[in-house]
């Protein structure tokens, strides 16, 4: 949700916390009335008003009785339409057309009575239409509004509650992790957003598919000469039928966006507006900790991980005789892998800036794991009972979601190569699904080929991860800043041209960017390690889920990495001080470079004090927000180095620099 309204929504609700109680009691409202509460983003709205109690901008108990309240009205409005109208409201729209909105209700309703006013509060599908069946059915108000009350005041404090946790923490996790938050966020939206497609597309489809065949049905008899051709797909009297009109009706939508997609990239010859977009606000995501994950991830498209579980599924295929499943499997894999690295060489696309070489549209991994999944539930769904079908074409669906999310967060794809990946795949696995489908009607045992082939990807995926994790980012590092300085015009006026602080929207992460290094890190990593620092490997995943351990003492509960533009630290040095809090010197790679090669960093020095935020759920060390004890501890550890210290033109805040490579260096008193 990152429309206008939407933020400016929570803008103004953020500088009224005392009238943002009327917008809470609307919010609520709306979504609990009959009929609007189907179209109402309440959820989202509600999640982001409880992030901002967590923030300490809206009192929590004053929002959660306004949002109850507008609910208990919202729903009250629709008892007294159900008890004014009653059955009546079937002859009117949209429960004329649509009368499954009330039968769903009534049997909930039927079922279980009182406590069905309670269980629709929980329920998006019938939240707004049970009232209404209880006024309908004349429940008695004595036994309606109590229960109303509770549940009301029950969904309000649950449905604001991620959002007041996840506020309540983010200010304590958002200055080391507030990335990996954000990428964690996104990955989570994505996979929900892939869930929702594929459910309730499956279903609606479902819902209509007799439609879809019957009108398909009259197409063919309109148009005899063309008929002739779809009829043969389409024969009532084949129990497929229905199937493979729902096939062909997803393959002329997702082949009319396909070759949408094609013709632009094609015409255009560069990447999209939106590709730009959403590669620089996946680069400036970029951190440590989401790298290795991402990394991962992006790795579940390589051969090395389909390989296996395709071909044991090929061969459990051939050893059962199933040689059309076998045929049609082959055909999937090879022409779609041809097809592909056909279009890739075909149309020139610039590749993204963090991508050296490689085909470029579309992506090969996204398409090949999009066919070889999807193809597969094509294989095994036919043979799943009712509603249970739709669950391969999910797995297919959060597969190809979780790929083709990591390639772009790692920049190694443009979106529109990601999204044609995906719609070229859609298109050729319904293309062969229809070809097996109209010619294979004997059904087959899909327990074990299932078995085998999913626990041989998943086997397959987690010997590969780990040894593709630092490939893959070594492929798609950064490129190296454009910028060269001269060595000594650096070491007199040019180090003012580096960014004095980090690059942050919120001013509490815009740490000072203090001290600046020319030279090998070897010689400063080694004398202040003789003066009592320590050298901090990088946080991993396993350090920081150690943080939830209460048992491990502060000071060796390890300092989580942070960034600059993208850029995971080089070196973290620490030191304990007196007081129970840390000295921490963190190094980056600067975003310059010097014009003989000597390397050139820059870095922030932190005093970081250990705090149990979340109600001690977890500990972290933060930043402290006063003092600056730890510049001054480095700036006297720094004694027989070459030191220079001024203020910065743009801050005026003091920056040191420094030269390790005393050979080259002029060994002169800092001033």
């Amino acid at each position: 949700m990152t429309s206008g309204w939407f933020d400016a929504t929570l803008a103004w609700i953020s500088a009224h916390p005392v009238a943002a109680g009327g917008l809470i009691f609307l919010i609520a409202f709306c979504d609990s009335i009959i009929v609007l509460g189907i179209v109402v983003p309440a959820l989202p709205l509600l999640f982001a008003i409880g992030a901002l109690i967590g923030l300490g901008h809206v009192d929590g108990t004053y929002a959660i009785t306004c949002a109850a309240l507008g609910a208990f009205l919202g729903d009250a409005t629709g008892y007294w339409v159900g008890r004014r109208w009653g059955p009546q409201l079937r002859e009117h729209w949209p429960f004329s057309r649509h009368p499954q909105l009330l039968d769903r209700g009534e049997l909930v309703f039927r079922r279980h009575g009182a406590k069905s006013i309670l269980i629709a509060r929980f329920v998006g599908a019938i939240r707004a239409f049970v009232p209404a069946i209880a006024g309908m059915l004349h429940m008695p108000l004595r036994r309606y509004v109590p229960m109303s009350l509770f549940a009301c005041f029950l969904w309000a404090g649950l449905f604001l509650a991620p959002g007041w946790v996840f506020g309540a923490s983010y200010e304590a996790v958002a200055a080391v992790a507030d990335r990996l938050v954000l990428v964690l966020g996104g990955l989570l939206v994505a996979l929900a957003l892939a869930w929702a497609a594929v459910l309730y597309g499956y279903r609606w489809f479902d819902r209509h598919a007799n439609d879809l065949l019957a009108r398909a049905l009259r197409w063919t008899r309109a148009h005899p000469r063309l008929g002739r051709y779809a009829a043969a797909l389409i024969d009532p009297n084949r129990p497929e039928s229905a199937s493979l009109a729902i096939l062909a009706a997803c393959l002329l939508a997702i082949g009319w966006a396909w070759f949408a997609l094609l013709g632009t990239v094609w015409m255009r010859g560069e990447p999209l507006a939106l590709d730009l977009s959403v590669f620089q606000a996946m680069y400036e995501l970029r951190n440590p900790l989401a790298d290795r994950l991402m990394a991962g991830l992006a790795s579940i498209g390589d051969w090395e991980v389909l390989m296996p579980a395709a071909v044991l599924a090929l061969g459990w295929l051939l050893w059962r005789r199933r040689w059309i499943a076998a045929a049609h499997w082959v055909a999937a894999l090879a022409f779609g892998l041809v097809l592909t690295t056909g279009l890739a060489h075909l149309i020139h696309m610039p590749l993204p800036p963090t991508v050296h070489s490689g085909f470029g549209f579309p992506s090969v991994s996204v398409t090949m794991t999009t066919i070889t999944f999807g193809f597969f539930a094509v294989l095994i769904a036919r043979e799943l009972p009712g509603r249970t079908r739709v669950w391969p074409y999910m797995v297919a669906g959060l597969v190809g979601v979780l790929l083709g999310f990591a390639r772009l967060y790692l920049g190694a794809h443009w979106l529109s190569d990601v999204v044609g990946g995906m719609l070229l795949g859609i298109v050729w696995l319904l293309v062969l699904g229809i070809a097996y489908r109209r010619h294979v009607a004997r059904s087959f045992w899909m327990r074990p080929l299932a078995a085998i082939f999913y626990i041989a990807f998943a086997l397959a995926a987690l010997w590969h991860a780990p040894r593709a994790v630092d490939p893959l980012l070594d492929r798609f590092r950064s490129p190296e800043s454009g910028v060269v300085l001269d060595r000594e015009a650096w070491w007199r006026d040019d180090w003012a041209q580096l960014p004095a602080q980090r690059r942050e929207r919120d001013a509490s992460r815009r740490w000072a960017l203090e001290v600046q290094v020319a030279g090998p890190l070897a010689p400063l990593q080694g004398h202040l390690r003789s003066l009592g620092w320590e050298v901090q490997p990088q946080a991993d995943w396993i350090a920081t889920l150690g943080l939830l351990d209460d048992d491990t003492p502060a000071p060796e509960q390890l300092v989580l990495p942070a960034t600059l533009d993208s850029e995971a630290e080089t070196l973290l040095l620490r030191r304990p001080a007196a007081d129970g809090s840390i000295h921490a010197l963190r190094l980056w790679r600067a975003p310059a470079r010097l014009a003989d090669g000597t390397p050139l960093w820059i870095g922030t020095t932190q005093t970081l004090e250990f705090q149990r935020p979340l109600y001690g759920l977890f500990g972290i060390w933060l930043p402290a927000t006063h003092g600056d004890a730890a510049y001054a501890e480095l700036r006297r550890a720094l004694t027989g180095f070459p030191l220079r210290e001024a203020a910065h033109p743009l801050t005026g805040a003091p920056v040191l620099r420094l030269r390790t490579d005393a050979a080259r260096a002029e060994q002169e008193p800092p001033r």
